[in-house]
């Protein structure tokens, strides 16, 4: 009788347990913008938008009366615009100071990590380079490919403006925070980033992992592939957060956006962009 009491003991418990899952397996993370309304605008670095993007159109799609924009403009743009009270949500690929927290009385959330690369055209057939070569390509010290094993070609450097977090981390982790060629030609973004140096055999920049696609190639630094699992397990050095950053406690609809970026559905669209997700 006791082992009969036991078994049908066990059998409820490990009935409820696969319940459990399925319901946890089907648990939906937008439901709850449910009952939400209203606009949510979001700015900032760019390197976020492949992830929001997606986020946002799911929303929109089930909830009509919910609408997000999201625009780009770099990370000093979102954190200064966000501490304005221009936007809801201002996405910086750098963490904030801790001058701009105080002075905006911001709360900051990291959700992702990314690698930021340098790059050049697909038929370039340099595919490494030193990061003292990096450096003197990036200063004008190297003015040709052919100092690095490429073609006798003039470089042509491409880099991103001052407000960029991208910009930021490759300049202080592959850099070494040392000067960048005048002569630069300087873009607004890393989609116009890989526009730049896909459509110029002669160029070299640098942007997100998560934008390489076949129209440019990643270059390994001092022998280190660019790429979610080096950056992972801390191999390849210039590395980031992905942060987004509201002016004190978000509203309702920018809350359920924020936490949906780390709940199972948010953070396989972010590993499915390149990047690596980060709980909360």
């Amino acid at each position: 009788m006791i082992r009969r009491k036991l078994f049908v003991l066990c059998f409820l418990a490990f009935t409820a347990c696969v319940l459990g899952m399925r319901l946890t397996a089907h648990a939906d993370a937008y439901e709850v913008f449910k009952g939400l309304e209203g606009t949510l605008k979001i700015s900032g670095g760019t390197a976020h938008i492949p992830v929001m993007q997606a986020l946002a159109q799911e929303i929109m799609t089930r909830y009509p009366s919910i609408r997000i924009s999201i625009a780009g403009g770099g990370s000093g743009v979102g954190i200064k615009q966000v501490g304005e009270g221009l936007v809801d949500i201002g996405n910086s690929g750098r963490k904030p100071t801790d001058e701009e927290v105080a002075t905006y009385g911001l709360k900051v959330y990291c959700w992702a990590m990314d690698g930021v690369a340098a790059v050049v055209h697909p038929k370039n057939p340099v595919k490494s380079l030193t990061s003292q070569q990096l450096q003197d390509i990036f200063s004008g010290k190297i003015l040709n490919w052919k100092e690095v094993g490429g073609p006798d070609q003039a470089i042509h450097v491409v880099t991103r403006d001052e407000a960029s977090g991208t910009r930021e981390v490759f300049w202080e982790k592959a850099l070494q925070k040392g000067a960048i060629r005048k002569d630069a030609d300087v873009v607004p973004s890393n989609g116009a980033m890989k526009t730049a140096v896909g459509t110029d055999p002669a160029a070299i920049g640098y942007m997100s992992v998560g934008y390489v696609d076949e129209t440019v190639r990643a270059l390994a630094l001092d022998g280190v592939e660019a790429g979610v699992q080096t950056v992972l397990s801390g191999k390849y050095p210039v590395a980031r957060g992905l942060y987004s950053n509201t002016k004190g406690e978000p509203s309702p609809l920018a809350k359920a956006f924020l936490d949906l970026l780390y709940t199972p559905e948010g953070q396989a669209v972010i590993a499915a962009k390149g990047y690596i997700p980060v709980a909360k």
